[in-house]
């Protein structure tokens, strides 16, 4: 039963963890378009952002992520031994955690008024999180009868799905 309660608030901390990260990143959008503004427009509105992103990260998005790791590491305790199909999923966990530090080095870089990366890099960015979540989700549910080569050409074929949607986008909103 201890087992069922631990899957269970994993998987809610994931998608805690997952709306933190995709929202952020929309918040890292539109804080980099106010950089064109005119002032006092781009102060109060790069100081809104600013206080958003700070609770967002702080409050919700970085406690989420440790709250999943700790649970995520004491299902594995629970499983006993290690499956071939949980190896490959914790490879996809470490290249999460690893653009959720990413996130981190450009939340320290806007909180400094720094905005290293336009609109249209950042929105391309964020699909990043959207890869993770389809292989880490399809890992997980079709655990042994997952075809590795399917899969990889899956996750590549929405990888380019996405960056047509992002470029159809563009087109429209220009």
């Amino acid at each position: 039963m201890a087992f069922q309660y631990l899957k269970s608030l994993h998987i809610i901390f994931v998608v805690t963890w997952f709306a933190g990260l995709f929202y952020i990143v929309r918040l890292f959008v539109y804080f980099s378009e106010t950089v064109g503004k005119p002032e006092p427009e781009k102060s109060i509105l790069q100081g809104q952002y600013k206080i958003m992103q700070k609770r967002l990260w702080y409050g919700i998005t970085w406690p989420s992520a440790i709250i999943t790791l700790i649970l995520g590491t004491s299902l594995i305790f629970q499983y006993g031994t290690v499956p071939d199909w949980l190896w490959v999923k914790l490879g996809f966990v470490l290249g999460l955690f690893l653009y959720h530090l990413s996130c981190h080095a450009i939340f320290s870089q806007q909180q400094q008024n720094i905005v290293r990366y336009n609109s249209g890099q950042l929105r391309i960015y964020n699909e990043l999180a959207t890869i993770f979540l389809f292989a880490i989700v399809f890992i997980v549910v079709l655990k042994n009868s997952f075809s590795w080569i399917y899969g990889i050409l899956g996750v590549l074929a929405l990888a380019i799905i996405l960056m047509l949607g992002i470029r159809v986008y563009k087109r429209l909103r220009d």
